[in-house]
């Protein structure tokens, strides 16, 4: 396959921060439609690569291409983002906006919709998450799990090819987690391709099409995730399930 073949290409991908390696030779090719987890002890590069792939973070050396357009400058960048959606650990809502109007704003500034138009665009896809009856409430008055699912709402709005995914679930009550999650199972199963940062490790059986174990600013181990779970092949991946698994 060449650049134009994979959602996402990434090729001798390295970043420093300062002194610090984060990143070190990372190679992930991701299909069109392919569900991608990410998981990893934290300070493993896992979310510094996610952030990456967006341009929200610079890296030093390699390629990135999305959707075909490799990451070079503002330009590529601001075409890349047309394409990405991004759901982060905290929600990042505007917090004088109703969940309605979160979900409208780059729609209306970005696409140059007309308010009509983007509203009736963000109510479907609030109410494919499950909120249609929060619409018109504000952040505060909504719980945790419901502000991350207009958050992915917010996301969706932009109708993008690709879904990048940090950490969605890591700042909710236990409670609040299987909401987010549920709604991540029904994205997945509608044809996105996905990248999820994650220790969900339940999510990740059940939705990645292939797993990326992380440590160190390395990808350690990849594979089927019941392949990576059942019969992990490097002691790290082992001592890692081990601890996960039995916290």
């Amino acid at each position: 396959m060449n650049h134009l073949e994979y959602a996402i290409d990434i090729r001798n991908l390295n970043k420093w921060f300062a002194g610090l390696h984060a990143l070190k030779d990372i190679n992930v090719q991701v299909a069109e439609k392919e569900k991608i987890v990410i998981c990893g002890p934290s300070g493993s590069g896992k979310s510094t690569l996610i952030r990456c792939i967006n341009g929200m973070e610079e890296h030093q050396e390699g390629t990135i291409t999305v959707t075909g357009i490799e990451l070079k400058d503002m330009q590529t960048l601001y075409q890349i983002r047309q394409n990405t959606g991004m759901v982060f650990q905290s929600f990042n809502l505007f917090p004088h906006m109703t969940a309605l109007e979160n979900c409208t704003l780059a729609p209306i500034l970005v696409r140059g919709m007309k308010r009509k138009q983007a509203e009736k665009l963000a109510m479907e896809y609030i109410s494919r998450v499950n909120i249609a009856d929060q619409a018109h409430k504000y952040p505060a008055q909504l719980s945790g799990g419901q502000q991350q699912r207009v958050a992915i709402a917010r996301a969706l709005c932009m109708q993008p090819r690709i879904m990048l995914f940090d950490e969605p679930t890591s700042s909710l009550d236990p409670e609040m987690v299987k909401e987010v999650l549920d709604t991540m199972v029904k994205l997945a199963e509608s044809g996105m391709t996905m990248i999820c940062v994650t220790h969900e490790m339940g999510f990740a059986k059940q939705v990645g099409d292939r797993v990326l174990f992380m440590d160190n600013g390395s990808i350690v181990e990849s594979g089927k995730p019941e392949q990576m779970f059942d019969n992990p092949r490097t002691d790290r991946l082992q001592l890692f399930l081990s601890q996960i698994l039995h916290s």
